[in-house]
């Protein structure tokens, strides 16, 4: 059983030291233990920090892609390194290392596919009252959405699968943490949650620049998902606020005509005409992205049939080598 560690990292220069003197070597439960960094188009020496800290791998994107980007780079050579379970954190050591054997502990028993860090959000010094409650407001949204018990739904320390990060596939730029919680429970993975610790801050969130960008950007990143992975409730339920709405001036203007006042009130059966056919066309679309999201499912079984037998051919070559 191997564990890779994997760390995105943008500019770690002066954390990611401290970060990887905390990880662990030896894990029980699992033979290797290795440290994957993610350079995500760094300027500062965060690649050399990572080599004189004992990092096992370095990937280095040629330009700053974002963070969801780095995550998923990890996933992807976190697999092709043959991890059987890979756990994420961050590079300014915020999470606590001493909770890895808590992330793991339910998927080597075989009770989860993924496990989310909870942070004591209320206990979180730096945490503003406003944050706190955004934070708490955001995580019971997803466990709405996607029908999932995790307390935290920002926490970036995590551990899943090799099966299970294998099926996963981000498409948001901004970050990785609410997508793939949302696509898990859409794909029936058993998600679980345990208490994490943090470590004292070191230095400001770079994800977070400020209250109002942090929710604008997160709201627009929840119905990005929506739009993506349940298309047909988004766009109808649209299409039917826009029939409700059409429906107050259609009846508004029917009441003035059975009266006898139906002249003057004109305006009103245009709007009604105009709300009620972005209504129908709303279900239209609806039906169109459901099937766009159907072709999508078939091309995501298709990728992950590949990177299997890609796979299988790798662990059959090495077995031939050795």
């Amino acid at each position: 059983m191997k564990l890779i560690i994997q760390i995105p990292c943008y500019n770690e220069s002066q954390t990611l030291g401290l970060t990887l003197a905390q990880l662990p070597r030896t894990l029980a439960g699992f033979d290797t233990v290795e440290w994957l960094v993610i350079d995500d188009g760094s300027n500062d020496d965060t690649v050399g920090a990572a080599r004189r800290a004992g990092a096992d791998h370095i990937v280095s994107h040629k330009r700053n892609a974002g963070l969801a980007r780095a995550f998923m780079t990890g996933l992807q050579e976190s697999i092709r390194l043959g991890a059987d379970v890979i756990v994420n954190t961050d590079g300014d050591n915020q999470y606590c290392a001493d909770d890895i054997p808590a992330l793991v502990g339910p998927i080597l028993a075989g009770n989860a596919e993924i496990v989310v860090g909870a942070r004591p959000i209320d206990g979180i010094e730096h945490f503003s009252l406003v944050k706190k409650l955004l934070q708490k407001a955001g995580s019971w949204m997803v466990r709405v959405l996607s029908r999932t018990t995790v307390a935290d739904a920002t926490s970036g320390f995590r551990a899943m699968s090799r099966s299970a990060a294998r099926r996963l596939m981000v498409f948001s730029k901004y970050t990785y943490t609410l997508e793939t919680l949302i696509q898990a429970g859409l794909k029936n993975m058993a998600v679980l949650s345990v208490p994490v610790r943090v470590n004292p801050i070191l230095r400001p969130s770079r994800l977070i620049s400020s209250i109002p960008v942090y929710v604008f950007k997160s709201v627009a990143t929840i119905i990005r998902i929506l739009v993506i992975y349940r298309p047909f409730r988004f766009f109808a339920s649209v299409g039917l606020m826009l029939f409700f709405l059409g429906l107050l001036p259609g009846v508004r203007f029917l009441y003035f005509y059975v009266t006898g006042d139906g002249a003057g009130h004109v305006q009103s059966l245009i709007l009604a005409a105009i709300l009620l056919g972005m209504g129908f066309q709303m279900f239209l679309v609806a039906f169109i992205a459901d099937l766009l999201a159907s072709n999508r499912v078939l091309l995501e079984d298709i990728r992950l049939a590949a990177t299997e037998r890609e796979h299988d051919r790798t662990r059959s070559n090495r077995k031939t080598d050795d």
